[in-house]
C-alpha cells in the first residue's frame, strides 16, 4: 500500500482547483487493437455463456467490470492511427495529422510541441512505459532493420522512459517481428533489439502463462505481445514497489496487438488452444475463429499477470503491500472490432452497425472499463460492477490524467477530463459534443443525437432509441441536421489529409495589433532526420492556431485587439506584476474555440467586448479580467474579476475559494453581473462606489442574477463594506444577489 509521497517540482504548471486525491493515482492503460465492443462480458459475452454459445474465455478482462464501471459509450477511432493520435495527444482527427491509416503518419504523426499522455506525467514527477504497438516514427521495410524517419514523433521523445515497440503500423502487421525498438530509463535513445523472450526463459519469478517461453516448442522470435507483455510486467512489478517506498506514481501504457490480424500465427505456439481443449464448441469454429479466441485469452492472461503484480508487487504471496486500490487500470480498444471470423461468430461487435473503417458506432465504438478501488466502490458514489451511458472518448484520458497528477492539461485540446466523474464529485467541466473522422466520413455526437456526414450524404439518428444506427432521422430533423453540420465543419473535418493545428507565440511590441502575422511566430514543422518541411503557417491568426500570449521581458506587455480574433486557444501569462501580458479588446470578440485560459499576470481589459468559446474562459489565481462586456463561455473564476459597469456570462459561472469578484456601483440600481446559465458562488465579494453614490439605510441593489444560484461568498459576516465606508449585508434570493445598505451614507 502507499505509504506516502515526495514533494516534488513538475514541469507543467500545478493546476487551479485540480482535485484532491489522497496520493497520486498510478495508472495502468490497456488499449488493445482492434477488439469490437460485444467482445467483453457485460456487453454481450455474459449473455452467450449463459446460453452456452461460443464465447471468448476473458476472467480478468471481466474482473475489471465487475470492480469498476463499464462505460457504454466509449470511443476510439475509425481505424489505429487516428485513434492511437487522438489518445495520445488529446486531439480530436480534425486537427491531428493522424486523420487517416497512411505512410505519411508514420513520419509526421507527433511533433515536439504536442504533449503526449509520457509528456504530461514525466513531467508531473511519474515513471512512465509503453510497450507495444506505437505506430509512428519508423519505417515500414519488412526486413529485421527499420529505421528511425522523425524522432519528433517517437516515444522516448515524448516522455516513454521504458520502452518496447513497434513504432510502425503497418510492421505491427505481423506477430513475429524479429526486432523491436526499446530503451530503458537513462538511455539516450532508442535502441533496434532482437524479438525474443531470452530475459525470461526457465525464470521461476516470471508466470509461464500465457507465453510457454521456456516450452522447447517455443520459437526463437518472441510472440511480440508476449515480450511486450513481460517488460510490463517488469515495470509494474518494479514501480509498485518504488512507490511503496516514496510515493512516487507510475503511468504504464501496454498497448498489445491482439486481436489484429494476422490470426493464424497464433498458431505457431505451443499449446496455443490449451484454453479451449475441453470445449467441444470450440472445434466448430472456423480456424480464424478459433485463433481470434485464443488470442483474445492469451492477451486476458496476460493482463491477468500484471494485475496481480499491482496486488502483490514483490511476488511473496502477502499482499499488504498492494498498490492495487490506488492504481487507476483503464482497458479500451483502439477502434471497433475489424471484419473477420472471430469477430462474426463471437458476435463481438454485438448489435452496432458495421466494423472497424467505418464512421458508424461498430466503428468507433469500443469496450472501455475502469477499475480503481480507492475510489470506485471506494470514495466515490460510483458502484463497481455497474455500466454508465456517460460518453467518454478517448481523447479525454489526456486531460483526465493530468487532472489526477495535479497538473494543468495542455492548452487547446479537444478532451475533457473526466477525473470529477471517476472521483463520484461534483463540478467537473463538460462539453458539449465529441467528434470522429478519419477519411471515409466524419461524426458529431451531442447527447443522443449523431450526425454522419459522407461525402454525398448527410444522415442523423438517435442513438438512445436506435442505437444500431438503422433510422435515419435526417428529413424530420432539418434545423438540428443544419446546427450540428455547422458545428462538425468548425472542427475542421473537411481538411485534406495532412492538416493539422499549428502553435504560435505572440512577438508584437507593446501596443501592437493582434490581427498583423508579423505580430506572430511562423510555424514550421521540419524534420531533422531528413531536412523535410512538412508544414509552415507564417499568416495571419486563424481558427487552427492554438496561441500564447507569455510576457518573459521585465516590463509589462499589451497587445491590441480592434478586430475579431479567432482561435483553437489563446492562453496570457505574465512575468511578475510588474511584467503583466495584457490583451485589450475593443469592441470585438476574441474567441478561443476550445479555451481561453489566463494565466498568473495575465490581465484581460474588455472594453465593450467579447471573450468566446465552446466552452470555457479559465480565470486562474493572480490573473484579471476586467471592464465591461461579454464572457460568451462558461467562466472558470479563480483569479479576479473586476466589474466596471457590466458584465454578461452566457455559460455557467465557476468560482473557487480564492476568486475575488470587485464590483462598482453607480447612480443606477442596474445589474453588474448577468449569468444565463448556473452560478456557483465562492470566494470573496468587494465594492466600489462611484462618484456621486449616495443611499440611505435599506436601500438595495441587485448586483448579480442567474439561471441558478448556489453557494455564498465568503466575505466576514455576509457583508461588504466599500472603500467609502458604505456597509452593505449580501443577500441571496433564488436567482440574484442582492445588497442592502446597512447605514445611510452620501458619497461627496
Amino acid at each position: 500500500m502507499r505509504i506516502g509521497i515526495v514533494a516534488m517540482t513538475v514541469g507543467l504548471a500545478l493546476l487551479a482547483g485540480a482535485f484532491q486525491v489522497e496520493g497520486r493515482p498510478n495508472i495502468l492503460y490497456i488499449y488493445v487493437d482492434d477488439m469490437g465492443w460485444g467482445a467483453i462480458g457485460p456487453n454481450g459475452q455474459d449473455a452467450r455463456r449463459a446460453k452456452g454459445l461460443p464465447s471468448a474465455k476473458t476472467p480478468s478482462i471481466d474482473s475489471l467490470a465487475t470492480a469498476g464501471i463499464n462505460f457504454r459509450r466509449g470511443y476510439g477511432c475509425m481505424v489505429c492511427s487516428p485513434a492511437r493520435s487522438s489518445s495520445m495527444t488529446g486531439f480530436h482527427q480534425g486537427h491531428t495529422y493522424a486523420d487517416r491509416n497512411d505512410p505519411d503518419n508514420a513520419k509526421k504523426a507527433m511533433r515536439r510541441e504536442d504533449v503526449t499522455l509520457g509528456d504530461a506525467l514525466k513531467a508531473a514527477g511519474y515513471a512512465t512505459g509503453y510497450w507495444g504497438k506505437w505506430g509512428f516514427g519508423g519505417s515500414k521495410e519488412k526486413t529485421a532493420t527499420p529505421v528511425i524517419q522523425n524522432r519528433q514523433t517517437l516515444p522516448n521523445s515524448h516522455g516513454f522512459e521504458d520502452v518496447l515497440a513497434e513504432l510502425h503500423h503497418v510492421r505491427a502487421h505481423t506477430f513475429f517481428q524479429p526486432t523491436l525498438w526499446s530503451c530503458l530509463p537513462g538511455d539516450a535513445d532508442l535502441e533496434l533489439i532482437k524479438n525474443n523472450l531470452s530475459d525470461y526463459e526457465s525464470n521461476a519469478d516470471y508466470p509461464e502463462r500465457a507465453a510457454h517461453h521456456s516450452h522447447p516448442d517455443y520459437p526463437d522470435t518472441a510472440y511480440c505481445d508476449d515480450y511486450y507483455a513481460f517488460r510490463a510486467l517488469d515495470f509494474v512489478r518494479k514501480n509498485a514497489q518504488q512507490y511503496n517506498k516514496d510515493g512516487t506514481p507510475f503511468l504504464a501504457c501496454f498497448c498489445p496487438q491482439i486481436p489484429h490480424a494476422p490470426f493464424k500465427e497464433v498458431a505457431k505456439l505451443p499449446e496455443w488452444d490449451a484454453e479451449y481443449k475441453d470445449d467441444a464448441w470450440f472445434r466448430k469454429l472456423s480456424p480464424e475463429g478459433q485463433q481470434w479466441v485464443a488470442m483474445v485469452t492469451r492477451i486476458d492472461t496476460h493482463i491477468g499477470n500484471i494485475l496481480a503484480a499491482l496486488e502483490d508487487p514483490n511476488g511473496d504471496g502477502d499482499t499488504s503491500d498492494s498498490v492495487a486500490d490506488d492504481t487507476l487500470v483503464i482497458f479500451q480498444s483502439d477502434n471497433g472490432g475489424a471484419k473477420n471470423s472471430g469477430i462474426k461468430e463471437m458476435d463481438a461487435n454485438a448489435h452496432l452497425r458495421e466494423n472497424k473503417g467505418s464512421i458508424y458506432e461498430g466503428g468507433i465504438r469500443v469496450p472501455m472499463l475502469m477499475r480503481w478501488p480507492a475510489m470506485i466502490h471506494g470514495k466515490s458514489a460510483l458502484r463497481a460492477g455497474t455500466s454508465s451511458d456517460k460518453v467518454i472518448d478517448a481523447t479525454d484520458f489526456l486531460p483526465t490524467f493530468c487532472e489526477l497528477a495535479g497538473v494543468e492539461a495542455p492548452l487547446g485540446i479537444d478532451g475533457m477530463s473526466q477525473a470529477a466523474f471517476l472521483m463520484g464529485a461534483d463540478g467537473g467541466r463538460t462539453r458539449d459534443f465529441v467528434i470522429h473522422e478519419a477519411g471515409k466520413g466524419s461524426s458529431i455526437i451531442r447527447g443522443n443525437m449523431k450526425l454522419v456526414k459522407l461525402k454525398k450524404s448527410l444522415e442523423l439518428y438517435d442513438l438512445a432509441a436506435d442505437p444500431s444506427e438503422k433510422n435515419d432521422i435526417s428529413a424530420s430533423n432539418p434545423e438540428l441536421v443544419e446546427e450540428l453540420t455547422a458545428l462538425l465543419e468548425g472542427e475542421r473535418v473537411d481538411e485534406p489529409k495532412g492538416f493539422a493545428n499549428t502553435y504560435h507565440d505572440w512577438t508584437g511590441k507593446d501596443g501592437a495589433s493582434t490581427a498583423k502575422a508579423g505580430n506572430w511566430s511562423d510555424y514550421v514543422y521540419k524534420n531533422e532526420v531528413n531536412g523535410i518541411v512538412y508544414h509552415t503557417d507564417d499568416g495571419a491568426p486563424q481558427v487552427s492556431w492554438v496561441a500564447k500570449m507569455h510576457n518573459k521581458g521585465s516590463k509589462g506587455n499589451t497587445a491590441v485587439a480592434r478586430a475579431d480574433l479567432e482561435l483553437l486557444a489563446l492562453e496570457l501569462a505574465g512575468k511578475s506584476p510588474k511584467a503583466m501580458q495584457i490583451l485589450e479588446v475593443k469592441g470585438c470578440t476574441v474567441t478561443g474555440r476550445n479555451e481561453i485560459r489566463l494565466k498568473p499576470f495575465a490581465k484581460v481589459m474588455l472594453m465593450g467586448g467579447t471573450l468566446a468559446s465552446l466552452r470555457h474562459v479559465d480565470l486562474l489565481a493572480d490573473a484579471i479580467l476586467e471592464g465591461t462586456g461579454t464572457i460568451d463561455a462558461a467562466l472558470y473564476h479563480a483569479g479576479r474579476l473586476a466589474v466596471t459597469s457590466t458584465m454578461a456570462v452566457t455559460g455557467d459561472y465557476h468560482a473557487s475559494s480564492g476568486a475575488k469578484l470587485d464590483m462598482i456601483l453607480g447612480g443606477n440600481n442596474g445589474t453588474q453581473v448577468k449569468i444565463d446559465g448556473e452560478a456557483s458562488l465562492a470566494g470573496t465579494l468587494s465594492v466600489t462606489t462611484a462618484p456621486g453614490f449616495a443611499a440611505k439605510k435599506g436601500d438595495r441593489f441587485r448586483v448579480l442574477t442567474a439561471g441558478k444560484l448556489t453557494g455564498k461568498f465568503a466575505n466576514p459576516n455576509g457583508q461588504v463594506v466599500a472603500g467609502d465606508g458604505t456597509a452593505f449585508s449580501i443577500d441571496y434570493a433564488d436567482k440574484a444577489v442582492v445588497l442592502t445598505v446597512a447605514a445611510a451614507t452620501k458619497n461627496k
